[in-house]
């Protein structure tokens, strides 16, 4: 087995790109730590960085060891810190990848109260509707909609049966008319967002055994979801969104759903890690906390 100085040297290498900087870091010299680079490259049989007398990279195989030994220093750090603290509380930090939408709007008050009732958890929150890459950012969780595109991922269940709905402002409806099947919505103004870097323009409904796709049209397009859920409360027309972005407007008579007969696209919302190991009992008392919490919204 290697030695845990061995390969917090390799990611301190490999995050620095210094030989120098690492061992500066951990208290070392420079030649120290060279040598223990070496002694882990020889007992695993391969190269981790590629030298050169201006640069030093990571190989490939390097890039691959250097996410299973980060997952393995983090589990070690989390034992430790869980034997520091044990009969003390929650403590250490979380960091947590959330959609915009639902982060601004729902997200940041609850974590408001989880701060209150574990007060010692040092709180880190990235709000982007782009998804953060578990294996290379640093990102302990993240909060989904929809099911995982990774089968690798560890899904921990937030709230499974989360759907979509159609929606619009009071005022829209008052304006232009309440359509009464999903199929009027093409003579409709769709408030619409980028998926993936392409307009999520294909809204799906079920009813029994009957499916249906529509495809819409609309003049307002944006890469943020929050944004498509502030035009439809000025009333510039129907957005199709997560049920949980919209709850509170919906029961606020802010807005109002349509089609409650059928339903929309079903998007489970759960949290996500990259690695069983690191479904802490941080992560483990969050989940049950949000899952409370999304409970009280859901319909």
């Amino acid at each position: 087995m290697s030695s845990i100085l061995d390969l917090e040297i390799f990611v301190r290498v490999a995050d620095s790109g210094s030989i120098s900087a690492a061992a500066r870091a951990l208290e070392l010299t420079p030649a120290a730590a060279s040598i223990a680079l070496k002694r882990l490259e020889t007992r695993l049989g391969i190269r981790l960085l590629a030298r050169s007398t201006r640069s030093m990279r990571l190989t490939e195989e390097g890039r691959r060891y250097l996410d299973s030994v980060r997952i393995a220093l983090g589990a070690l750090a989390e034992g430790e810190q869980a034997l520091k603290q044990h009969g003390e509380g929650l403590s250490g930090v979380l960091q947590l990848a959330a959609p915009s939408d639902f982060g601004r709007n729902v997200l940041l008050p609850w974590l408001d109260d989880f701060k209150r009732e574990h007060p010692n958890i040092q709180l880190q929150l990235l709000l982007n509707d782009r998804h953060a890459d578990l294996f290379r950012e640093t990102v302990d969780v993240a909060l989904r909609f929809g099911v995982p595109g990774d089968s690798t991922l560890v899904a921990l269940p937030i709230l499974p049966a989360h759907r979509r709905v159609a929606c619009a402002s009071p005022d829209y409806l008052a304006r232009h008319g309440t359509p009464q099947h999903p199929g009027e919505l093409g003579e409709h103004s769709a408030l619409l967002y980028l998926r993936n870097g392409r307009p999520y323009n294909t809204w799906r409904f079920s009813r029994e055994d009957e499916t249906l796709e529509v495809e819409v049209h609309g003049d307002y397009l944006s890469d943020d979801g929050e944004v498509a859920r502030r035009w439809a409360l000025a009333g510039h027309g129907i957005a199709y969104k997560a049920w949980l972005d919209v709850a509170e407007d919906v029961r606020a008579g802010r807005l109002l759903t349509l089609f409650d007969d059928w339903h929309g696209e079903s998007v489970p919302f759960n949290l996500l890690c990259p690695h069983r190991v690191q479904v802490s009992e941080r992560v483990r008392v969050l989940q049950a906390f949000l899952q409370a919490r999304c409970a009280l919204l859901s319909r």
